[in-house]
């Protein structure tokens, strides 16, 4: 049996490109949320600037980060440009950084850019974290590869436009109902740059079944958590 795992989903404010304010918003998410692993947007360093410098997982801007993972024992499944190029998600924990998935399915002008990567694994304490950034969450393809894997959750980092507040709960819901797996998933909340003056917010947490454990409100800096139950898979 696996131990029970406390996962959170935030919702920072963003400034356009500026990492090193990002990350301290980052970190006091962290602290706030006291859970093992905290969920951050797609692109949530940088806004979804799609010009934005890449991000190195060795950055010193990224040092509030580390800290708050050290002091939580937490880690941070952090959106930015990495090398690659991807559209990555960074794991940040009391050690560093480093790129731990590259989005599959780009979209629009993320093709003239960035490079796909493909379905990927994080394990944390026995659990076995499918990973999703944003678009990949709307490919069945992409959650039916991943958890070929052999996921007990899946995890993603999104940003939808205000009107679109409800798409990421139903690809949730969609998700968990087809695999039997937990899902989680950070949208951001407020401007993210990229055209995005209004973002859904509303990031949640749900079971395997479908059903919401927890739901964030539409602000930044708002967070949800849940404790996913350990069984067999």
């Amino acid at each position: 049996m696996r131990q029970t795992l406390r996962i959170a989903v935030a919702q920072p404010r963003c400034a356009a490109y500026d990492v090193p304010a990002n990350a301290l918003a980052h970190a006091e998410a962290i602290r706030a949320a006291h859970a093992r692993v905290v969920v951050f947007p797609e692109l949530s360093l940088t806004g979804y600037e799609l010009d934005a410098a890449l991000v190195d997982p060795g950055d010193p801007s990224l040092a509030p980060i580390v800290a708050a993972c050290a002091a939580t024992g937490a880690i941070a499944l952090v959106g930015a440009p990495v090398p690659g190029p991807h559209i990555g998600i960074l794991a940040v924990d009391a050690q560093g950084a480093r790129v731990a998935y590259g989005k599959v399915h780009l979209y629009g002008d993320e093709t003239d850019r960035f490079k796909p990567g493909r379905p990927t694994v994080l394990e944390v304490d026995g659990w076995r974290l499918g990973l999703a950034i944003c678009r990949d969450t709307g490919v069945p393809d992409h959650a039916a590869a991943t958890a070929a894997l052999g996921i007990h959750a899946y995890v993603a980092g999104v940003v939808h436009a205000e009107r679109d507040a409800r798409v990421h709960g139903l690809r949730a819901q969609r998700v968990a109902a087809e695999h039997r797996v937990w899902v989680a998933t950070a949208a951001f909340a407020g401007p993210t740059g990229g055209g995005f003056d209004r973002t859904s917010g509303r990031s949640g947490i749900w079971d395997p079944r479908g059903a919401v454990l927890a739901e964030a409100g539409e602000k930044p800096d708002d967070l949800a958590s849940a404790v996913f139950v350990g069984q067999e898979h």
